[in-house]
């Protein structure tokens, strides 16, 4: 792969519609984060507080905000730092340029399948009886996808993905390796003394511009589909149990474990390691802080944290708490000695005022 050897500056704020900040010719011959800065490179500088560091850095120039000082170096500011930054990137790192093959002569192709002809099929892949693999769609090494699946037009399975039977994937979609769509789900019921699988007779259907990170499952329903909605985002090693229905435009962090039945809304946001318990219903737009555990049903809107998950207002409350904790456990073991002290001196106190035995029984 030819990578660019090297750019100009005033090529480069082009190239990003950028407004350019000293010397146009100033040569560009890498693109690195701030921390790994080598001589002749261009860097990002994202905020005011890394601006002021670019003072010790080695780069040759800075992408960096509209509003933003970059003092003497040269640069290029933008309103949008990271989609620049990202577009500089791929100019000097342009995505590999795979060859098409159609149908590798070490692919397995069931008979029946129906595969684009613009579809890519490489080694090791398997596609099992009456798959339909749509327009565009890439399907790397060593995966396998089962019989009666559906895979939409321009999406990409990566290497060891595995679809079990009768999925349906949308359009645009990235299954990313490792990840399980299809497997039964965790239901069993207990008959004479064992664990019996039940039925697991449904399938997976996920709609348009789905990601689904590396080494994610997602679980066969029971008797209809598990869904998720278009344009979601599942990050890796996260778990969805059967008959879930998830919504659209969720983002789902990585660790998460959402059980079997629960549905969202649109636009939920989940933090890593969330749980979330079976038939729960969580509404649009809500977000469930990192670690949240879920045993009821979450409002539209509804910010959440803590394990059992409560309002954010509510944990921070909580939190305050529990940051005091030291010093009003000091304060109750000083208050206690106080008591016990003016206890010992009421007592004190009172056995001096009542009278001698003997003089009680002279009266």
């Amino acid at each position: 792969m030819n990578h660019p050897s090297a750019a100009t500056l005033g090529d480069l704020a082009r190239l990003v519609n950028g407004r350019l900040v000293g010397d146009a010719d100033t040569l560009i011959s890498s693109v690195h984060p701030l921390d790994d800065a080598v001589p002749g490179c261009l860097t990002l500088a994202d905020n005011d507080q890394r601006a002021k560091s670019l003072t010790d850095s080695p780069a040759a120039a800075a992408v960096a905000p509209a509003d933003c000082d970059l003092g003497a170096l040269p640069g290029i500011l933008v309103d949008d730092v990271h989609q620049a930054f990202a577009a500089i990137v791929s100019h000097f790192r342009p995505a590999r340029v795979r060859e098409p093959i159609s149908r590798h002569p070490r692919a397995v192709i069931a008979d029946t399948a129906t595969i684009d002809p613009t579809a890519q099929v490489l080694a090791g892949a398997v596609i099992g009886e009456d798959a339909d693999v749509g327009p565009g769609v890439v399907i790397h090494s060593n995966t396998v996808v089962g019989a009666g699946c559906r895979i939409g037009a321009g999406t990409q399975l990566f290497a060891n993905v595995t679809l079990y039977d009768d999925v349906t994937i949308g359009q645009r979609c990235l299954v990313h390796s490792g990840a399980v769509i299809g497997a039964h789900g965790f239901g069993y019921s207990q008959q004479d003394g064992s664990h019996v699988l039940s039925a697991q007779l449904g399938s997976v259907e996920i709609g348009d511009d789905v990601d689904v990170g590396a080494g994610a499952t997602i679980d066969r329903g029971v008797y209809g589909p598990t869904r998720i909605g278009s344009g979601t985002k599942i990050d890796n090693l996260v778990q969805i149990a059967h008959n879930c229905q998830i919504g659209r435009h969720n983002l789902i962090c990585s660790q998460v474990g959402i059980a079997g039945s629960t549905s969202t809304g649109d636009y939920v946001v989940m933090g890593g390691q969330v749980g979330v318990r079976d038939h729960v219903t969580i509404g649009d737009g809500a977000v469930l802080g990192a670690m949240a555990g879920v045993s009821n049903h979450v409002a539209a809107g509804a910010r959440m944290l803590g394990a059992p998950a409560v309002p954010e207002r509510v944990q921070k409350l909580q939190f305050a708490a529990i940051a005091k904790l030291p010093a009003l456990r000091k304060e109750f073991r000083q208050l206690r000695q106080l008591v016990a002290e003016m206890q010992a001196s009421l007592d004190d106190s009172t056995a001096d005022q009542e009278p001698p035995a003997s003089a009680e029984r002279a009266a």
